[in-house]
């Protein structure tokens, strides 16, 4: 082993195996290049080996494997590393034990230990806190680029002929962030890829998240990519390339929830040089955002969804398509692909900015937003998974679906879930939100049949201090306020519309716009206005109007017709003649749970007739008791008036002088 220079057995994926703890002898090793060998570092259960012996290492590269622990901080003390590659693997834990008031999130000083630097690219990534000063110590470096970060603070002087390059750092110059997730959002490709051609001494090194302290991974420079991983004949396990840490708010930085997977453009080359080669849509950065966001991975998500496959699709929408797919735990969730033609013009900080609005919307009648994914052009949602579908569904299309037709009590509970959901949304969120999609198709089922709001692509924050926006219509026909559609001016008003034209499919069963019917019934709400017009003269009018698969009787019709006049005042041509999301929750939670008396016990009335007036009331009570109210001279204890010693309850006699009855003038 002493007179071992060389290991090269790259892109032979041998059955799982470890690095040897015996390579620590091979103190005459210079390279040793293990890509794609499906390493899994002692079994999942500790670090690599300590490679601190290895003082004549110039090369360490074991990207495309299953690496896990902690990186060993013994790189920092060799000094002949020229290259080290880690790319694609699932390190993790606290970082190596370095001087507190020396740390740099996710870098440490000591990278200034390692005197044969020429380039730092660290570009596109997450990393916050100030550039090391020590940085500027490095005798050989020609190139640092910290672009596209979150770096604050005063850039180091370096020395002359040192390209420095911070464009992309919102806070560069300043005290401190502006807030934690600020950062650019653009990708400085082409500049990168030209600085590693021209570099000599180089690492890429893959992030996947802190636990108490951040990641620290240590080696002659750091390019922390996260990109979707693309091996040939391997599948990326879900259960792998997840390490979640909860964000604690007392510190930004310190702890924060993280997915992150990465990939390299090429299935494994063979070269150093080539293998730092990124392009295009192959790049994901690792994002993290603040709020509880989870972000996930795309191979994560192909895996779940057996690749987006039309087996795996639950629906289609303007906004893309829907898939079902299963986690490793048996959890079931819905992902939203969006189409690129809708967010291409998209920039990244905007949409980051949406999911940290989207995460924050908790409501047991929303659907929840678990995670997200960014990978090169893609934009994934991923939401709770709804087992029964759609409210559109289980209106429209029950009888292709083999399911049966709602009734009205269900009609009226689903319809007051989705009101309380969008009364959040108006009033109960920590701001004023805007659905401005509400539709059957946009309201999911859960396997209990109530009722979340889903869809929340369209929603916007309303300004403060406004109760309307001017933006670009969006929406669909058939559900758009006319004030909407025709101006483009947004209000809660707008939603009230939607939920009214909702109102009305689920008391006739028919659909927005039905091409179906004749053409003056084509639109449900001229429809409607109209046999609403007539009611009073043609009673059969709107009894026929009314869904056959409802069940009618007294109760029920009498439900019907309050639901019938609610959804007409929600439709009201003008906007300020709506109701409020909380007056139509007050209407329908009274026809929802309507409080009815007991049968009342004879034995609680005490013997009072409560259907007499009060004062005959009384008397017959007193006569059943057998009490006096003369007050005569048996002195028996029981009677009503009697003496001051008495000490049961009862009705006491009027004070003198008081009149028969009270007028206005008592009233004091």
């Amino acid at each position: 082993m002493n007179s071992l220079q060389e290991v090269y057995l790259d892109n032979n994926p041998f059955p799982s195996w470890e690095i040897p703890e015996t390579v620590k002898e091979a103190t005459s090793l210079k390279n040793l290049s293990l890509i794609n060998c499906n390493v899994t570092g002692n079994a999942f259960s500790g670090p690599i080996p300590d490679l601190s012996g290895l003082q004549s290492l110039r090369l360490f590269n074991v990207r495309e494997n299953q690496l896990t622990g902690v990186v060993p901080p013994s790189f920092t003390g060799l000094k002949s590393l020229t290259v080290v590659n880690l790319t694609n693997n699932y390190f993790q834990g606290a970082s190596p034990l370095f001087d507190k008031s020396l740390a740099w999130d996710y870098l440490l000083w000591d990278f200034a230990k390692l005197v044969s630097l020429e380039t730092i690219n660290l570009s596109n990534n997450k990393l916050s806190g100030s550039i090391p000063k020590e940085l500027a110590t490095l005798p050989k470096l020609r190139m640092l680029d910290v672009s596209n970060n979150d770096f604050y603070g005063g850039v180091p002087k370096f020395r002359e002929g040192v390209n420095v390059v911070t464009t992309g750092n919102l806070n560069i110059d300043k005290d401190g962030p502006v807030s934690p997730s600020s950062g650019g959002g653009s990708d400085s490709g082409s500049g990168n890829e030209s600085s590693k051609k021209s570099s000599s001494v180089k690492i890429i090194v893959p992030v996947v998240g802190g636990v108490v302290g951040a990641l620290c991974l240590v080696g002659l420079g750091v390019c922390l990519y996260a990109k979707k991983r693309r091996r040939p004949a391997k599948v990326q396990s879900p259960n792998t390339n997840m390490v979640i840490h909860p964000h604690h708010s007392g510190d930004s930085d310190a702890i924060k929830l993280t997915v992150a997977a990465s990939s390299l453009n090429n299935g494994g080359g063979g070269g150093t040089e080539s293998s730092y080669s990124h392009s295009g849509s192959a790049n994901s950065d690792i994002h993290v955002v603040e709020s509880g966001n989870l972000v996930i991975s795309i191979q994560v998500l192909r895996s779940v969804t057996n690749n987006f496959s039309e087996e795996n699709i639950l629906g289609r929408g303007g906004f893309g398509v829907v898939y079902k797919g299963e986690l490793h735990d048996g959890t079931k969730i819905a992902v939203k692909r969006m189409e690129s033609s809708v967010v291409s013009d998209k920039g990244l900080a905007e949409f980051k900015s949406e999911i940290t609005v989207l995460t924050k919307m908790r409501h047991r009648h929303l659907v929840a937003l678990l995670g997200y994914c960014l990978d090169g052009n893609e934009r994934l949602l991923v939401y709770e998974y709804m087992p029964q579908g759609t409210l559109s569904q289980h209106l429209f299309h029950w009888k292709e679906e083999e399911r049966k037709p709602l009734d009205w009590t269900r009609r009226l509970a689903i319809a007051l879930d989705v009101a309380r959901g969008v009364e959040y949304l108006h009033t109960l969120a920590h701001q004023s939100f805007i659905h401005r999609d509400l539709k059957p198709s946009n309201i999911l089922l859960g396997d209990d049949m109530r009722a979340k709001v889903s869809d929340f692509g369209l929603v916007r924050l309303a300004p403060e201090g406004k109760y309307s926006i001017e933006t670009r219509v969006a929406g669909t026909f058939g559900y758009l306020a006319p004030e909407y559609a025709v101006t483009g001016r947004v209000t809660t008003k707008v939603d009230i519309f939607s939920l009214g034209v909702i109102l009305m499919e689920l008391i006739t069963g028919r659909k927005a716009l039905d091409e179906t019917q004749p053409e003056d019934s084509v639109h449900l709400v001229t429809w409607f206005r109209r046999v609403a017009a007539s009611k009073e003269k043609d009673e059969n009018a709107f009894k026929n109007a009314i869904d056959p698969n409802i069940k009618l009787d007294e109760e029920t019709l009498a439900s019907v017709e309050k639901v019938w006049e609610l959804a007409g005042h929600c439709c009201a041509r003008e906007p300020y003649q709506r109701p409020d999301m909380s007056h139509i929750v007050n209407v329908l939670s009274s026809l929802t749970v309507q409080w009815k008396p007991t049968e009342v016990d004879p034995d609680d009335l005490y013997g009072i007739d409560y259907d007499l007036p009060l004062p005959q009331a009384v008397k017959k009570w007193q006569a059943s008791e057998g009490l006096s109210q003369t007050g005569d001279d048996s002195g028996s204890s029981s009677s009503v008036y009697g003496s001051k010693d008495n000490t049961q309850t009862s009705i006491p006699t009027r004070p003198s002088g008081f009149a028969d009855s009270f007028t206005s003038v008592d009233g004091r």
